[in-house]
């Protein structure tokens, strides 16, 4: 359910705009779709987990804000990474 910090790191070097970034919208987003995705296939095989389901809801809308708050900055990042993360708008 959660991921490594081999697999954070990763996201981090793909999303992040300079060296160091870790707070950027880009990287919060890709990171938690990353654990969105790990409690989706969660979900397949525990249907009735519904402590971590509202974890998941709370993911699902921090993402959308953080990729709201990213759109009106700078629409051009928004779409990259809607983009890159397979994203619907």
């Amino acid at each position: 359910m959660t991921i490594s910090a081999e697999q954070k790191q990763e996201i981090i070097k793909e999303y992040a705009q300079n060296e160091g970034d870790t707070g950027s919208p880009e990287v919060q987003v890709a990171i938690l779709t990353t654990r969105i995705r790990n409690l989706t296939d969660h979900f397949k095989a525990n249907h009735k987990d519904n402590h971590s389901r509202r974890g998941l809801l709370t993911m699902v809308n921090k993402r959308r804000s953080l990729l709201a708050y990213l759109k009106k900055i700078d629409v051009a990042r928004y779409n990259v990474v809607i983009q890159k993360l397979g994203l619907r708008k």
